[in-house]
């Protein structure tokens, strides 16, 4: 087999590994772009849940962010202020989730990159943020 047939079989057994959500639908009247949240980012997410959760505790401890003792309130506006002005982390988490794309949600996310990308970086935030409890010690 050459080594392109290995990688696009690979590619499409991608979707197979994906948790199943159960309240992650996809219904006719609902846009594309909600349709590929639910179908393709929301299954990355969960399945990338773990990796996502220990990057940002790298990241916190790199950057010497103690966030441990911050309240809700204040721990929610540490993340709006990551994701608003750190954009080589924001591109690297982006790219946990985009590097589990098939070839044909890539070409999907290439045609409408700027919905996509602010579904992800909203996806992202959920998780981390209803994660908080896993960085408060």
């Amino acid at each position: 087999m050459s080594d392109l047939f290995i990688e696009i079989l690979m590619l499409d057994q991608r979707e197979s590994i994906r948790p199943e959500i159960p309240r992650a639908v996809v219904r006719s009247n609902m846009t594309e772009a909600e349709q590929f949240q639910n179908k393709t980012l929301r299954p990355i997410a969960k399945m990338q849940h773990s990796l996502l959760i220990a990057v940002f505790q790298d990241y916190l401890e790199k950057k010497k962010h103690v966030v441990y003792h911050l309240s809700e309130k204040i721990f929610n506006e540490y993340l709006e202020n990551t994701f608003a002005k750190d954009i080589a982390f924001r591109s690297h988490l982006k790219g946990l989730i985009i590097g589990h794309f098939t070839m044909e949600e890539y070409s999907f996310y290439i045609s409408n990159n700027s919905e996509i990308n602010k579904r992800i970086t909203n996806l992202l935030k959920e998780r981390l943020r209803s994660s908080r409890e896993e960085f408060v010690k």
